[in-house]
């Protein structure tokens, strides 16, 4: 009898197979049940039940024991780089750590810092700590800090084919521009833009959508920058090539006050306010972080239906918030969630987002686990405009997480939701499954070795990190850019 630490990764059993755990995440008819001692059959990339014991024939039952298992979860803000924010944890202002460009770095020429092949391994890398995590689904983002300009179509060649190996199902799109940030010699911060290589941006992640549209696990997506990186002109273009592709836009606004600051300076009004006026929010548009919007922006993405991504763990590790979940809700507002950080923890996100929720509403009753719960699943694949992702039923694709609710680190199971996200920790995730197929088990990953593919990563962000120094003001040393939590023991020192 086959095990299932027998199965191949990277693989589907033959025939319709089935999973039984404890606890299982169902959508039925009437709406999310929890099933105690439930069981998922898949037949191919399928789901066929999703419920009680199944009554039919199946190939081979693995019993995953003190399990819960759920849909996987959808992640729409999906850092694919090794995640430079980590580094303004303790360094700051930005614009003197190497955050925006300074004037000397702009004049001497920007240049790519990383060379193709690292740029292609790096989002092999960060997708694989995806599906660590049980994100099945991602839409996602890089830093353009360390580029010459924007995304290349061959870096998402390569991201597409990585997907597919891995088995990750992902929205695809390189970022483009038409400007970007400068810190003059005084100190101030100014805006720059060049329309021409925005468009030819825009034009060449066309291409790409059209090249990448109906390949299985991976969709096309437009990605402009940030809102105070682009121009009217390019954004009137991006959401009506959207609307001729079908497929998402993702701009990040209302996400900080150099943000605020700048398009305010630029058009007069807030980021929300500029596009309403523009005629250009739909509901086409997914908008990450939302921590500055204002109650007019925030009635404004209403109105137009607007996906706010919400991304508290990396929010909240800059000192801003969501005000709140729980409001933006009850203006009918749909709320889905981005990881948009190393590790790209989904629990752990949505532990910090509950938290962040009941201290903005001061009100324990703010926001429940099956909220976030849905937010992190069959949300996200409703601003997808997907009904089949994101959800555990028949007729839903296979897109599935086993959370191990046995590990000695967790506290006894209250309710498997609930105990799992006050767990805060992803690392309970034993298996995940996309369209079918096995693409992580117990830490390894179907076509990469992590424990390589770590120290690799890790070589290549020390050789970023050493320079930054190029690109930030005045040119300081690596070790005054980033000094150490604590000062370095002399080594005359006894």
């Amino acid at each position: 009898m086959t095990r299932f630490a027998d199965i191949p990764l990277g693989t589907r059993p033959r025939g319709r197979w089935a999973i039984a755990a404890r606890w299982l995440v169902a959508d039925t008819p009437s709406g999310r049940r929890l099933v105690r001692d439930g069981e998922v059959v898949i037949d191919g990339d399928t789901v066929i039940h999703a419920g009680n014991r199944f009554g039919g024939d199946v190939a081979a039952r693995f019993d995953m024991g003190e399990a819960l298992v759920a849909p996987g979860f959808v992640d729409l803000d999906a850092l694919s780089d090794l995640d430079t924010t980590l580094l303004a944890y303790d360094n700051w202002p930005g614009e003197r750590k190497g955050r925006v460009w300074p004037r000397s770095y702009v004049e001497r020429g920007p240049y790519e810092m990383y060379t193709p092949g690292e740029l292609a391994f790096q989002k092999r890398y960060a997708f694989a700590q995806l599906l660590l995590n049980g994100i099945t689904t991602a839409a996602p983002i890089a830093s353009l800090f360390y580029r010459e300009w924007g995304e290349t179509a061959a870096e998402f060649e390569a991201a597409a084919r990585a997907a597919q190996d891995l088995g990750l199902r992902v929205w695809l799109g390189p970022a483009y521009r038409s400007g970007g940030m400068v810190v003059e010699a005084d100190g101030r911060i100014t805006a720059e833009f060049d329309e021409d290589r925005g468009l030819r941006g825009l034009a060449e992640a066309i291409a790409f959508a059209e090249r990448w549209q109906g390949h299985g696990l991976v969709s096309p997506m437009l990605a402009p920058d940030r809102v105070e990186t682009c121009t009217e002109p390019l954004l009137r273009r991006t959401m009506r090539a959207a609307e001729d592709l079908d497929c998402p836009v993702r701009l990040h606004m209302a996400q900080g006050m150099m943000e605020l600051d700048t398009v305010r300076a630029l058009h007069g009004r807030t980021a929300p306010d500029w596009l309403g006026g523009l005629g250009l929010l739909s509901p086409r548009l997914l908008a990450p972080h939302a921590t500055v919007a204002t109650p007019d922006d925030l009635r404004r993405y209403a109105d137009a239906g607007v996906t706010v991504i919400h991304c508290p763990l990396v929010s909240a590790r800059h000192g801003s918030a969501l005000r709140s979940f729980r409001k933006l809700r009850d203006m009918g507002i749909r709320v889905a969630m981005g990881t948009d950080t190393a590790p790209p923890d989904m629990v752990l996100n949505m532990a910090v987002g509950m938290m962040m929720c009941r201290i903005a509403e001061n009100d324990i009753a703010a926001c429940t686990a099956a909220e976030f719960l849905d937010a992190a699943t069959r949300d996200g694949a409703a601003a997808l405009g997907r009904d089949d992702i994101g959800v555990l039923r028949a007729g839903g694709k296979a897109d599935i997480a086993v959370f191990d609710l046995a590990d000695p680190a967790m506290a006894p199971t209250i309710d498997p939701v609930q105990t799992l996200i006050l767990g805060a920790t992803g690392r309970v995730t034993r298996a995940t499954i996309v369209d079918g197929r096995l693409s992580m088990r117990d830490g390894r990953v179907a076509g990469l070795d992590m424990a390589g593919a770590r120290a690799r990563a890790q070589a290549q962000f020390d050789g970023l990190r050493a320079r930054y120094p190029d690109r930030t003001a005045g040119h300081p040393p690596v070790t005054e850019i980033f000094p150490p939590a604590y000062p370095p023991l002399d080594t005359q020192q006894t």
